[in-house]
């Protein structure tokens, strides 16, 4: 039996919902650069659905869906005023928040394909709404109600701010969505996939996914990256600091992936946006900070900067709370998890690995007062 540790390069699914090949990320098909530069995230979102753009009247439609489903049983938030606001990670809450949801939910554990459709648009249109409750909840306001006349992205901020967003931090933030939105058979992905395997309901599988992507290998690695930034304060001792975290091999976050050699193709999309923002808003230190930092380690260890490395100073210059980085990404990657389930449901199979034993062997019976 041979063994891959971390799967890494093993292949363990078919699927259509997006494709990394040769370095070159698509959504059914579709570049990500076409996407990032002209689609709105809910086109991204019905195309990674539905395996297809939407027409105009197929686009309004899904957005008055997905407008109606925003609001969330006052149950969810009354709860969320409960947990100790100063020492709960947002992505904790996130994940007892959506488990929640589900028993207020009737169709909770229906599995046919329009009760998860259903589901699928309850998830989408209310991970935004909780997070920003909390946000505002735990300093000291009260969650502001959904806009239906705004689109998903102005939505969030809406809610997050209380005051409708610019149109450059609404495109900020639509294009850091979509390019977050799917990823083939990444770490959350696969978790989301392996619970529902079993046949277990969506709610289920897309707690499941959070918790996979809590970890800091994962989707915290932008939050850690903006603590970097941080902690170095200014752009004139970013070198001598990233040069001596790498004598002392410190792992440099938001740099490197396993799937892409020759650089993440999302990652030029939200450096230019974090030198547009950090411009507007006179912040440009968190730019000229990242690129500085960016040119080291690319010298120094001919790594090369992912996604998560310019999302940091995007959602820093949007006035984004740090420790809320990746419950953003779960509002962007419940798209791509939900395509998922949706795609194991249709053709499914438990999933089932085995694994290779390397304990002892042939150990004999000890009697336990002979111990």
């Amino acid at each position: 039996m041979s063994t891959t540790k971390g799967l890494e390069g093993v292949v363990a699914t078919t699927s259509s919902v997006s494709s990394i090949i040769d370095g070159v990320l698509t959504y059914h098909g579709y570049n990500i650069d076409d996407l990032a530069d002209y689609a709105s995230f809910e086109e991204v979102i019905y195309l990674l659905w539905n395996h297809k753009l939407p027409n105009e009247q197929e686009l309004i439609s899904f957005k008055t869906e997905l407008s109606s489903a925003a609001v969330v049983p006052e149950a969810v938030i009354e709860q969320l005023r409960t947990f100790p606001v100063d020492k709960v990670h947002p992505m904790a809450m996130l994940r007892t928040a959506v488990s929640n949801l589900a028993l207020f939910d009737e169709e909770a554990d229906e599995q046919d394909e329009a009760a998860n459709y259903r589901k699928a648009i309850k998830l989408q249109a209310q991970l935004p709404t909780i997070i920003t409750a909390f946000s505002r909840i735990r300093r000291g306001k009260e969650p502001v109600k959904p806009n239906e006349n705004l689109s998903f992205a102005a939505n969030f901020l809406y809610m997050l701010n209380g005051e409708k967003p610019d149109a450059i931090s609404e495109k900020a933030f639509n294009k850091a969505l979509v390019l977050h939105a799917d990823h083939e058979l990444n770490a959350s992905t696969f978790t989301a996939r392996v619970c529902v395997a079993t046949l277990s309901d969506m709610y289920s599988g897309i707690t499941a996914a959070i918790g996979a992507l809590k970890g800091p290998l994962h989707g915290g690695a932008n939050e850690r990256v903006m603590a970097m930034l941080t902690d170095i304060g200014e752009v004139d001792k970013a070198e001598a600091y990233i040069k001596d975290a790498l004598a002392r091999k410190v792992k440099i976050m938001g740099f490197g992936h396993r799937v892409y050699k020759n650089g993440d193709p999302r990652a030029k999309h939200l450096k230019e946006m974090s030198r547009q923002l950090t411009e507007i808003t006179g912040t440009n230190k968190w730019y000229d900070m990242s690129v500085k930092i960016d040119e080291i380690v690319t010298s120094e260890k001919g790594l090369l900067p992912n996604v998560d490395f310019y999302s940091a100073s995007v959602y820093h210059s949007l006035g984004i709370e740090h420790d809320i980085f990746t419950p953003i990404f779960a509002v962007s990657r419940v798209s791509g998890w939900i395509a998922h389930i949706l795609e194991q449901f249709e053709n499914n199979r438990l999933i089932r690995p085995r694994a290779e034993y390397t304990g002892p062997d042939h150990q004999a019976w000890v009697p336990l007062e002979e111990r």
